[in-house]
């Protein structure tokens, strides 16, 4: 039998930065690993399991729990010592139970276990969730970058973690993935449902066809399957972005686990070494993507090992680092909890670290002056160059989500105080700064009209420097009297005037436009519905550039050629989030509307990931078809509607605490202090 090696420590930059607990696969707390084999999902599992990568050395586990284990590491060794003989690391099979396991440190032996050890493994396994799954305080530190463990200082390093493996008992039923509780009441609301239709049935299908397995468990879904790809380059990886609609399908749908084991398995991936020509993209980068592959394994014939290869945005066209992975693994955190019932996930040390060193990325210190998220171009869903680098509304728009979502799931104590202070401030900035500088409607373009500029004070009104210029003649005869949106980007002396379809329905979702501006953009959307809907539901942005604007914008893309791709292209995906966002507004007739509009083409069009043309007729010039993430979105959709109880469970309403702290600093200096009120009524 081939033997099963997980990595469970790692560090930055350690001298010796590995430590491997190795075990035969015959069998783990001297029963049988269960392995299962479902013909319909794509299985790598073969006889070895091992997470390996250029990336880093990272925490993995198959079905992990933390059992306690008290970690003191030391950032230039790397590992010094695992606290309570009662809580060590451990292996063993039917075979060698007694016998002393490998622990290797690079390598190379760094000292035995208690051979006493295998007589408490039963009580350990049993008393698990008792140990160490939070986030402990720090009694003479309340500084939030730094990461503790059981009260014990833990810098730069992932939680040790130790894999549990449930047994399967022939005469009841088990469930890797949420309290059993909270998956019956989940299963109880959905169980009342209308019978499918048959595109509907060959949507579940596809999606269940796309599932990827790793360590015998379902850990996502590959970007796309199509069959006649002879060059699929990395649709064939698990992307965090794509898998957000295929998670909410199988939640909606009463299947946890896979999500839950995504959740987990990206979690260990985060980034924690430098990858890119040396330049580190930051401790807490999620990836991009991440691939199992199977490799032979070394000097065994015959037998191989599975690897999570995680992609950071190295071998990404471009190689732009992910700025929204991150963002929607906690939005999906915080989805799974609401849905199935089940918040220990989220309470779990590893977890909480995940959520703190993401946060830590998002809200370092920097040169900008503004409240939003400076990112480089093609960082978000729109991934090639297409002028949205600076403060693009898509970004904003999913930070101000996942510190809502943050906010809600962050363990408050001692060593969180001054991050959940962080947190509050930077939402009431960033919705200030979006409701009053991002909204534009007839109103605002007027006032834009007459800005005047140069204006060297506090008191300034054309703030950014705006040349009335900048407005486009389209927008001129384009913007309709009743309704508005958020502008794309907005920068010193430039405002980005396109619709960007993404952010503006997630900041309905999320709360981060006022109640008005919120009705105004789905009142935009239905005057407008030609152009943004047309065809094919719906437009990632609007309009497209031409001509020399697109020559000098995206550098002459091919792929992005004007209302193709992500240049005015029509991303089906985006009816889940159309449809959630009409349901938090009360107008769920028009997400009926584009639905039905989808479902006339998609399956006969075999499901393609994008379509082209002003009016969305066409299949994308270079779309794949049967793409996960537009059968996802579909099916998403469906069950939202389905069931608006469980849609209100993914959105936010307005919070007017957030509002009544002004965080800007216009109070200081006797200068005059802003107006929350503004944000909230003005519009």
């Amino acid at each position: 039998m081939g033997s099963c090696s997980c990595v469970v420590l790692s560090s930055t930059k350690p001298l010796c930065r590995r430590i491997l607990i190795t075990y035969k696969r015959s069998s783990l707390f001297g029963f049988q690993i269960p392995i299962p084999n479902h013909s319909s999902v794509i299985n790598l599992s073969k006889s070895r399991f091992k997470l390996h990568g250029s990336k880093g050395i990272h925490n993995h586990t198959c079905k992990s729990t933390v059992l306690g284990l008290e970690a003191a590491i030391d950032p230039k060794l790397g590992f010094r010592n695992i606290s309570d003989s009662n809580q060590r690391g451990f292996c063993g099979s039917a075979s060698n139970w007694g016998r002393q396991p490998k622990l290797l440190l690079n390598g190379c032996p760094v000292g035995g276990i208690d051979r006493k050890f295998s007589r408490l493994v039963s009580k350990v396994a049993s008393d698990y969730r008792n140990h160490s799954t939070s986030v402990e305080s720090h009694v003479n530190d309340t500084s939030w970058e730094k990461i503790y463990i059981k009260g014990r200082l833990n810098v730069n390093v992932k939680p040790l973690v130790i894999e549990e493996v449930e047994r399967k008992d022939e005469n009841e039923d088990y469930n890797l993935s949420v309290n059993k509780e909270s998956l019956d009441n989940t299963t109880t609301v959905l169980s009342d449902k209308r019978i499918e239709s048959e595109i509907e049935k060959e949507a579940w299908k596809l999606l269940r066809g796309s599932i990827v397995n790793y360590c015998g468990s379902p850990v996502g879904t590959v970007a796309a399957t199509d069959p006649a790809d002879k060059l699929p380059l990395n649709y064939d990886q698990v992307f965090i972005r794509d898998f957000i609609p295929s998670a909410l399908a199988f939640l909606l749908n009463g299947e946890g686990e896979i999500v839950k084991n995504f959740l987990l398995h990206t979690l260990q991936l985060q980034s924690w070494e430098k990858t890119v020509d040396c330049h580190s993209p930051g401790q807490g980068l999620m990836p991009a993507s991440f691939k199992v592959r199977s490799v032979p394994l070394d000097g065994k014939l015959g037998e191989f090992e599975d690897v999570l290869d995680p992609d950071f945005g190295e071998s990404a066209i471009g190689r732009v680092a992910p700025v929204d992975s991150g963002l929607w693994w906690i939005i999906l955190l915080r989805a799974y909890g609401k849905i199935t019932g089940d918040y220990s996930l989220q309470e779990r040390v590893d977890v909480q670290t995940g959520i703190r060193l993401i946060l830590k990325l998002c809200l370092a210190d920097g040169f900008d002056m503004f409240p939003t998220l400076l990112v480089t171009d093609g960082s978000c869903m729109i991934d090639r160059r297409m002028g949205i680098h600076g403060h693009p509304l898509e970004i904003q728009a999913l930070f101000y989500s996942a510190l809502r979502c943050s906010r809600e799931m962050v363990k408050v104590n001692e060593s969180t105080q001054s991050l959940v202070a962080a947190i509050n401030n930077r939402l009431s900035a960033l919705s200030f700064h979006i409701r009053e500088y991002y909204w534009v409607d007839m109103k605002k373009i007027n006032e834009i009209y007459r800005y005047k500029t140069e204006e060297y004070s506090t008191d300034a009104i054309n703030k950014f420097n705006i040349y009335p210029e900048q407005i486009p003649s389209w927008l001129v005869d384009w913007i309709p009297e009743s309704g508005g949106y958020l502008i794309g980007n907005l920068q010193p002396a430039h405002m980005d005037f396109r619709f960007f379809t993404l952010g503006n329905l997630w900041s309905i979702v999320s709360s981060l436009g006022t109640p008005k501006q919120n009705d105004g953009i789905l009142n935009l959307i239905e005057e407008k519905w030609d152009e943004l809907v047309a065809n094919m539901p719906l437009k990632i942005c609007y309009p497209a550039l031409d001509y020399e604007e697109w020559r000098i914008i995206t550098g002459s893309d091919p792929k992005n050629t004007p209302w193709s791709y992500h240049n005015g292209g029509s991303w089906p995906t985006l009816l889940w989030q159309f449809t959630l966002a009409c349901i938090k507004m009360k107008r769920p007739e028009l997400a009926r509307k584009a639905i039905a509009l989808a479902e006339k083409k998609l399956s006969s069009d075999q499901w393609p990931e994008y379509y082209d043309t002003r009016f969305g007729r066409f299949i994308g010039k270079q779309s794949r078809l049967y793409q996960t993430w537009t059968i996802a979105g579909f099916l998403t959709a469906k069950k939202l509607l389905e069931n608006p109880e469980m849609a209100s469970k993914l959105f936010w309403e307005e919070d007017y605490e957030l509002l009544e702290n002004c965080v800007c600093g216009l109070g200081k200096h006797g200068r005059k202090k802003c107006s929350r009120s503004a944000a909230r009524f003005h519009f």
